[in-house]
């Protein structure tokens, strides 16, 4: 067998476009095969949100940056609900391929790490995109939020949907149990969602937990979808977008570097 070549001159070409669709037709047929785990159970969840949020506090509420409570609210759910998704769908793909130890037959074929990356991220995006849209239906039809700025509430859901997948990679790649994966959502990915702005505006909050806040990237994320949906937010939706960026740009590099280098993926 001749030496490995390098990445441009692998037998599929220096872009594996078919290797590329076939991961990440396999990443998004996964969630849309039980779609009623991973489309109808996140719109039922926040739905059980809006509704519980809207009974015990939306009667008593004033209105927050100008708008009634619930529509606040509204935003803030959407968000958390599809970062949640998005997480699940890449961490649950690689953490059973790892605990099954077919892992192999994903890393064999000619893909480059940065084709990895992609293909996954396809699933993460897609099953966010779908999410969200379920959810703005949902909130649209039943409280009446509106789409006053398309354009960076897409944005913004695409930007979450990247970097809680690529989170999602690291954090299956790094976990080599699911009691790992576990305490990684419990500890780290649920307190960073819900304490960002989710259920409340930050202007609420102490000096240090309303600076500690703007040290979360979920808090933009959140923050920017407001923007999108409502056209309020406690900060500007640019700084928003150059903050996700970075934190996207910084996980994504560390899942291509882990990719390359295959750690705590091979024997």
């Amino acid at each position: 067998m001749a030496d490995t070549a390098e990445m441009g001159e692998r037998r599929f070409g220096r872009w594996n476009a078919m290797g590329l669709y076939t991961l990440a037709e396999r990443e998004v047929k996964r969630f849309l095969a039980v779609w009623t785990q991973t489309l109808l159970a996140p719109l039922i969840t926040a739905g059980l949100f809006l509704t519980v949020f809207a009974l015990a506090i939306g009667p008593t509420r004033g209105e927050v940056m100008g708008v009634p409570f619930v529509v606040f609210l509204a935003p803030g759910i959407l968000m958390m609900t599809v970062i949640q998704n998005a997480f699940a769908n890449t961490s649950s793909s690689i953490m059973i391929s790892k605990v099954q130890g077919n892992i192999v037959d994903t890393l064999m074929p000619p893909l480059s790490p940065l084709e990895l990356v992609i293909g996954y991220m396809a699933g993460a995006v897609g099953r966010g995109l779908f999410v969200a849209c379920a959810i703005w239906v949902l909130v649209a039809v039943t409280v009446g939020v509106g789409l006053p700025h398309p354009f960076w509430a897409l944005t913004f859901v695409i930007l979450g949907s990247a970097f809680l997948g690529g989170l999602g990679v690291v954090a299956a790649i790094f976990s080599s149990k699911f009691d790992q994966m576990a305490a990684i959502t419990n500890f780290i990915i649920t307190p960073l969602s819900f304490l960002s702005g989710t259920f409340y505006s930050i202007e609420t909050l102490p000096p240090a937990m309303y600076w500690l806040t703007h040290l979360n990237p979920v808090f933009y994320l959140i923050d920017g979808v407001r923007y999108g949906l409502i056209g309020h937010s406690d900060s500007s939706p640019w700084l928003g977008l150059l903050v996700c960026l970075f934190s996207t740009g910084l996980v994504l590099a560390l899942c291509w570097y882990w990719f390359r280098k295959g750690y705590r993926l091979k024997a």
